[in-house]
């Protein structure tokens, strides 16, 4: 049999292999390695993956993922989290609907430190949820603040979908985490004007807060407790945008000024510690595991040819490069209704990636537009990955029909969000044009 047809086969044998629940990275091996084993031969694939398996996973970039997923559950254990809630609230819970503004704020700032949104998605959904419904908020418009804004932890960075996007499309780490900024604080400020609209035209969903005295005193008071945050997102994205750190040195600088923070703020305790290296090697774990499987696949799939037809018939299309970033956003849009955000990449990447090459299509630009749609996937129905991790915590208050309720706004917003980043670029490439390092 050709080759391509071999390829098509495999893409296709994966998706169904997804779709009937085998885990991604059982999927990504076992196709990889059928379809290297037609190929190549038992002899011949083993010889092959016996050096890819070593130079593709110890490659140095991936070294920040565990750096920094330590960051963020060490943060989160040392109540930065509540921290940053808090802070917001008494800034902004004057606002029609404040304490959603907070919640959005709270998010993106403990996005800065945190390199995925389900610990961020757990954690507000804890301390937020209550806040809102003590005050009798619409429960969709807080159930889909919280499980909207927490993935905002993607974007901003650190981030880890963008480390590994980084090192399969062998762009520059240090430049695609800066390019996450402006939209992230974009995002917010989109959610915000958004949550301050629809509650002026509907009070009932956010009625005002009574009776709470805010004095300029307590504002002012509450950033001292915030002063963590802000160290750790400056450490990071300072060091970063100077050129004194790389991404993978700026990664090992938050991880230990967390720990250093925790022993500062008196927050050190040994069942913290343990909490936080378990959840870190529970989740490095499984990431880890879904990319072994993807070298497997991609080796496959580059040796069918299929990457290098579908990046010539993309070429023929002989369209404007954004109408083909439009149709690349459907596809993507409709993955994520039922693949995470790592398997996405992963699973399409070595099939699109030729085609973004020859199109001369800008990979940091592109790496936005792509977690930008890792955030709609990680709320689109019917995965919605950030709206399980919700319902996990808030289940006995509010149902999921409630949390998919309420977030068909916040969904608009995004798509609003995304037709910006691909209209002006610009946006996402200002920072990393001007930084100093790479």
């Amino acid at each position: 049999m050709d080759p391509f047809y071999w390829g098509v086969l495999g893409f296709v044998a994966l998706l169904i292999f997804i779709a009937v629940g085998v885990p991604v990275a059982i999927s990504l091996s076992v196709i990889g390695t059928v379809g290297l084993f037609g190929l190549m031969g038992i002899g011949g694939t083993f010889k092959l993956l016996s050096l890819q398996f070593f130079s593709f996973i110890c490659t140095f970039e991936f070294s920040a993922i565990p750096l920094f997923l330590i960051m963020g559950y060490v943060a989160y254990h040392t109540g930065l989290t509540s921290a940053a809630f808090n802070s917001a609230r008494l800034w902004l819970s004057h606002l029609p609907g404040g304490l959603a503004i907070a919640t959005v704020t709270a998010c993106g700032l403990f996005g800065a430190c945190c390199g995925s949104g389900i610990p961020a998605c757990a954690a507000m959904g804890k301390i937020a949820i209550p806040e809102m419904l003590k005050y009798k908020y619409d429960k969709s418009l807080a159930a889909g603040c919280v499980s909207s804004a927490a993935t905002l932890a993607v974007l901003i960075p650190p981030s880890v979908v963008m480390v590994i996007y980084a090192v399969f499309v062998e762009c520059s780490l240090g430049k695609l985490l800066m390019a996450g900024y402006l939209p992230g604080a974009l995002s917010i400020l989109i959610f915000s004007i958004m949550i301050v609209t629809r509650v002026r035209l509907n009070p009932k969903l956010a009625p005002p807060i009574p009776g709470e005295m805010i004095t300029w005193k307590g504002r002012l008071n509450s950033l001292r407790a915030i002063w963590g945050i802000v160290l750790l997102a400056l450490l990071v994205m300072g060091t970063l945008y100077s050129g004194f750190f790389t991404a993978t040195e700026a990664a090992a600088a938050g991880a230990s000024g967390a720990f250093l923070l925790m022993f500062l703020t008196r927050t050190f305790q040994w069942e913290k510690i343990r909490d936080a290296l378990s959840e870190t090697l529970l989740v490095g774990a499984m990431t880890f595991l879904v990319i072994l499987g993807a070298v497997l696949y991609s080796r496959f799939i580059a040796l069918t040819g299929l990457p290098k037809e579908v990046a010539s018939f993309i070429v023929s299309m002989d369209i404007s490069i954004y109408w083909i970033v439009v149709l690349l956003a459907i596809l993507y849009i409709f993955l994520g209704c039922f693949m995470d955000s790592i398997s996405m990449l992963l699973v399409t990447m070595p099939v699109i990636l030729p085609a973004l090459n020859s199109l001369k299509v800008d990979l940091i630009w592109f790496g936005i537009v792509f977690v930008k749609l890792v955030e709609i996937g990680a709320i689109t129905p019917p995965f919605g990955i950030s709206v399980y991790a919700l319902s996990g915590v808030v289940a006995k208050d509010i149902s999921i029909t409630e949390i998919f309720r309420g977030i068909w706004w916040f969904l608009m917003m995004e798509f609003l969000t995304l037709a910006i980043l691909i209209a002006f670029p610009e946006i996402s490439l200002f920072l990393p044009r001007t930084m100093m390092g790479k």
